[in-house]
């Protein structure tokens, strides 16, 4: 395995909407309030007009309600319970996205490693039917 000990690194925030095969993503320096913010306004210009966006959440601790977060008019958040990565259909994408452009790679600079963010999420949003394949669970579906 590649392997380096240098340390910098970059967070990719990302979401998806299976239904109609897109998503939202920005690359950070770091993974706190003031990135999930970013990722938020993202996810927000990405919401079809008129429509409303449930983002699923796990318990990481810069998805802090409250004060720091703010959380833009078309978007609900919905927090799932701990340690229950089965129904957060991102975890499947970031293995996706690790088994096919992230893995087992050594970057130069942090640039390098925004660009290489960049390209792998273009991959996954490039082909809507592979969001919709990662994204679905027929067993955890609300309709209406």
């Amino acid at each position: 395995m590649v392997r380096d000990n240098r340390h910098s690194s970059a967070y990719l925030f990302g979401a998806i909407c299976p239904a109609r095969g897109v998503g939202a993503a920005v690359i950070t320096p770091a993974a706190n309030a003031a990135a999930m913010n970013a990722h938020l306004a993202e996810i927000s210009t990405q919401v079809a007009l008129g429509a409303q966006a449930v983002v699923l959440l796990d318990r990481a601790g810069w998805y802090q309600r409250g004060k720091r977060l703010r959380v833009p008019e078309n978007i609900t958040l919905l927090a799932l319970p701990s340690y229950s990565p089965e129904l957060n259909s991102m975890e499947n994408v970031w293995a996706f996205l690790r088994a096919n452009t992230l893995s087992a790679l050594v970057w130069d600079s942090y640039d390098a490693i925004v660009e290489a963010c960049v390209r792998a999420w273009r991959f996954l949003t490039d082909n809507p039917e592979q969001i919709r394949s990662i994204g679905s669970r027929s067993w955890a579906c609300v309709s209406h």
